[in-house]
Formats: C-alpha cells, sequence, structure tokens
C-alpha cells in the first residue's frame, strides 16, 4: 500500500514539482548507492507540443465587433403552424423554415394572426451601408431594421436575394460605418481555430468560438455551395452573421444547423465568404445572379466504380447523363467519362464540381479533362447560363420570393437531372418550402409536383399561371417517394 501511495506522489511530482521529500527514503534509512552502479539511463527528450495554449479573441471582437449587426424582419401575415401571442417574437421562426420542420396539418390554427417578426445577423461590408446576409433571414419581410452595437437604427432595403445559395445583399444609408475584412476561404484547415459573432435569440453580439471540423461539405439540396463545417455554437438568430478566423477576416456566413433536437449539437455549416462574395457583386451590380451550366448529371465515385474504370484510387465526378445538344455533348463527353480537373483544377468529388462550373461566367470556354479508356484527354466546353426558375430581385420576384402565387403558399426549383435520376420521376419541380394553405393541405417540402387539375407543368411559370386559372382551389398532382397522389389546396 506504501508503495502503492509513493507512486502516486511520484506521479504528482512529474506533473506539477511538489512533495518530492514525500517519497525519498529518510537520512536514517537512506541506502547509498552501490560504488559501481551503473548510471541511469537517459530517457528520450519528449516531443514539443503541437498545441500550445488557447487563443484570446477580445482584440478581434472589439476591433471588428461593430461590424456585426442584429437583423430585425417583420414579414407578411402569415400561418406558421404555431400560436404566437400578438406582438410576441418568435426566435426560433427563422430556425424552424429554414432547417425543414414541417408545420402539423392537424394543429390548431391561430384565429388573428399577426406579422411575424424575425431576428437574425449581418455584417458590414462596404462604408457607405451595404451588408450580407442570408436568404431566409430577409426573403418575406416587408420592413428590416439594422441595429448596430452603438444602439443605432436603420431602415434597410433588400438589394438583392439568392435562393440557391442562401445568400442576400440589404443596404442601409450611412457613411463611415465600421466595416470587416475579407479573408480566403481556401486558406482554412481543419482544427483552425474561428469565432462567430451573431445574435442567437436576439442575444446581440454574441461571441462563440470553435475549430473548423471540415471544409467542402455538401447538404441536401445544396448543390452550388461547399459549405465550411464548425463545431461553433450557431442557434436560431445567428444566421447571417460572419465567421472569422483568427486574423480577423471573415471566411464565411453562419447559415445552417444539423440538428435532431431544435438546438445545436455541434454541426454548424457556413458559407464560405468567396461564393458569398460573388453573389454579392452580382445582386448589388444587376440584381440578380448568373451562372454557367455544361449540361451533365453526376454521381460519386466509390471503390469498385474506380476500380471498374481503371482509376488509381476513388477521385473525380462520374457523368451519368448528358443533356442533348448542351455544351457538354458539343464539346464531347459522354455517360461514363470521368471529369478529373476543370481548368487546371483537380476535382477529387462529384460535389465539387457544381460549385465550379456555375461560377463560370456564361460564354466562357473551359478546359475539361476528363478520363476515358484508362486516360486523361482535354475537351473544351463553351459554359452556357443556367436558366432560373423564378427570379433573384426583390423588383422581379416582389416580396414574397416564392416562384409560384403567394396564395398556395409554397415555392418550387428545378430537380436537376441526377436528381431526376435518383428519384424516379418524370416531373421537373420539387417543393422547397410549404406555408399557409400548402401547408394545411398537406404538401411537405421534397414533394415533387407532376400537374395542376389533371395538366402537366413542367416549369414555375406553367404551374403559377394553372394555378391562376384553377380558381380559389387548385388540385396538385404530388409524386412522394414511389406514390402519386392528388392534394386539393384551397389558396387564400
Amino acid at each position: 500500500m506504501a508503495l502503492e501511495r509513493c507512486s502516486g506522489r511520484f506521479f504528482l511530482v512529474a506533473v506539477s514539482g511538489l512533495a518530492l521529500s514525500a517519497c525519498s527514503p529518510s537520512a536514517s534509512t537512506a541506502v547509498p548507492p552501490a560504488a559501481n552502479a551503473a548510471p541511469a539511463p537517459v530517457s528520450a527528450a519528449a516531443p514539443a507540443p503541437m498545441v500550445t495554449g488557447l487563443p484570446d479573441f477580445t482584440s478581434l471582437v472589439e476591433r471588428y465587433g461593430p461590424a456585426v449587426v442584429n437583423v430585425q424582419v417583420v414579414e407578411g401575415r402569415r400561418n406558421t403552424g404555431r400560436s404566437q401571442a400578438p406582438g410576441q417574437e418568435d426566435p426560433f421562426g427563422d430556425f424552424f423554415r429554414r432547417f425543414g420542420i414541417p408545420n402539423s396539418p392537424n394543429q390548431p390554427q391561430p384565429r388573428n394572426q399577426q406579422p411575424a417578426r424575425g431576428v437574425g445577423s449581418g455584417f458590414i461590408v462596404t462604408p457607405d451601408g451595404y451588408i450580407m446576409t442570408n436568404a431566409h433571414v430577409v426573403r418575406d419581410a416587408t420592413e428590416v431594421v439594422v441595429k448596430m452595437t452603438d444602439r443605432r437604427e436603420y431602415s434597410a432595403k433588400v438589394v438583392g436575394i439568392d435562393d440557391r445559395t442562401d445568400v442576400a445583399v440589404i443596404k442601409i444609408d450611412g457613411k463611415s460605418l465600421p466595416t470587416v475584412r475579407i479573408g480566403d476561404p481556401a486558406a482554412l484547415r481543419p482544427g483552425q481555430w474561428v469565432v462567430a459573432i451573431g445574435s442567437p435569440f436576439g442575444m446581440e453580439n454574441s461571441v462563440t468560438a470553435g475549430i473548423v471540423s471540415a471544409t467542402a461539405r455538401t447538404l441536401p439540396s445544396e448543390q452550388y455551395v461547399p459549405f465550411i463545417q464548425t463545431d461553433v455554437a450557431v442557434n436560431p438568430g445567428n444566421s447571417g452573421g460572419p465567421l472569422f478566423n483568427l486574423s480577423g477576416e471573415v471566411v464565411g456566413i453562419n447559415s445552417q444547423i444539423y440538428s435532431q433536437s431544435g438546438g445545436y449539437m455541434g454541426l454548424s455549416f457556413a458559407i464560405p465568404i468567396d461564393v458569398a462574395n460573388n453573389v454579392r457583386t452580382q445582386l448589388v451590380a444587376k440584381g440578380r445572379v448568373t451562372r454557367g451550366k455544361i449540361g451533365v448529371g453526376l454521381q460519386p465515385m466509390d471503390a469498385a466504380l474506380a476500380e471498374s474504370f481503371g482509376l488509381d484510387r476513388p477521385r473525380g465526378a462520374l457523368i451519368g447523363t448528358v443533356e442533348k445538344g448542351g455544351p457538354a455533348d458539343k464539346a464531347g463527353v459522354k455517360e461514363g467519362d470521368i471529369i478529373v480537373g476543370v481548368d487546371g483544377r483537380r476535382i477529387e468529388s462529384d460535389i465539387e464540381l457544381p460549385a465550379i462550373i456555375s461560377a463560370i461566367a456564361p460564354g466562357k470556354d473551359t478546359t475539361l479533362e476528363i478520363w476515358r479508356d484508362r486516360n486523361v484527354r482535354k475537351l473544351t466546353a463553351r459554359v452556357t447560363e443556367m436558366k432560373e426558375e423564378g427570379a433573384n430581385s426583390p423588383s422581379e420576384q416582389g416580396s414574397g420570393g416564392a416562384a409560384e402565387p403567394a396564395s398556395l403558399g409554397l415555392s418550387v426549383r428545378p430537380l436537376q437531372p441526377d436528381e431526376r435520376q435518383q428519384i424516379d420521376t418524370d416531373g421537373t419541380l420539387v417543393v422547397e418550402n410549404v406555408e399557409g394553405p400548402a401547408a394545411r393541405a398537406g404538401i411537405q417540402p421534397g414533394d415533387i409536383i407532376l400537374g395542376v387539375n389533371g395538366t402537366r407543368v413542367k416549369t414555375a411559370a406553367e404551374l403559377s399561371a394553372a394555378a391562376k386559372r384553377s380558381g380559389k382551389v387548385v388540385a396538385l398532382q404530388v409524386q412522394r417517394g414511389d406514390r402519386q397522389f392528388f392534394i386539393a389546396i384551397r389558396s387564400e
């Protein structure tokens, strides 16, 4: 027993350098070392620590915190499916709408609906008042108010919205406003510290920190954003706020979290700032975003496929379909080709390609490195413009932001070729968001819209026109999984 205690103390000595004499033999019982005793072996030097200390974020927050703003929005009267007292702000509204938690069709609805109120975050990028935030924060706003850290308040105008990337630009009238610095998200590496500033649950200028968990993450229905994954605590109200590196540069916009409980669970996702800045430039210049396409459907590579095609390892983007007459078809791309590079940039997986191609200006030539017949060959494709279903600016789409009549309470987007292949459907429109009449009728995000009152529709414009012709009750033909059925919606 004494030996065990002594060993324990000896361990503490190694850590703290205390109580050495407590375990040493006393002077009366000490045994002198033998004269011929061999010298004790010299232990190898301990390796230098790879991580030393923790960062201090105070200077970063003091310098750039004033450029982070609280974004408060008032939306038109809507049915969220959840009771709310008149005038009561609902900090969870942004979260539930963004993360796809459906309203229950059987849930009692409030009789006297009040305008919905929400809160988000943003950051100032120019001294004259251009602010970046998330599209889902201001998409349905009829009024936007920006609050500064010094309690000044400004009425803001929505300059433009891009739903594909969830980026929006708003503008306040100001001069010499504090701004952030823009960084390079390509330099981020997993394990690096990052900092978020925002307004979770309306608590303005809250600071949270964590590390980069991964880069270039692709989420379901989010093909055009290579997200930065972090473990920074992000909650409803953080949406649209900046993600900083330790140099005080904004590297992303906090946008989404993964949660099974409705709260933060350690998985947060930010839009890389280079993607967002490209959107901002276009929205400010022309109020809309143009994207390139080459007309291919993709599927992921795995070890078995890589071996069958003679690749050294799973890499590249496997072409599953080629749009007839599209840029890739004209360039000579074939089904079964594997794109392993674009303009000298290596392609490791299919999730990288959509974001890279969409960022190329329509009309430009791009060089595709193709793996075919166990050899690499280069083909040149002229990128064309991706046709957007619905507009990107408030002047074109109104305050609702939906591609269909607001009275139905739903918005759709076109299905991508690879999605249609996976779902096995003849439909071309998928439901993204539902509310009001559509939610009450039982329409769900992910439903495929096939037709209206027995007439097939393939575009948002056709859906809108058919719904208007139908009067107050619209019968939507819907595919959900492998089932097809009609759902009647009584429009408002």
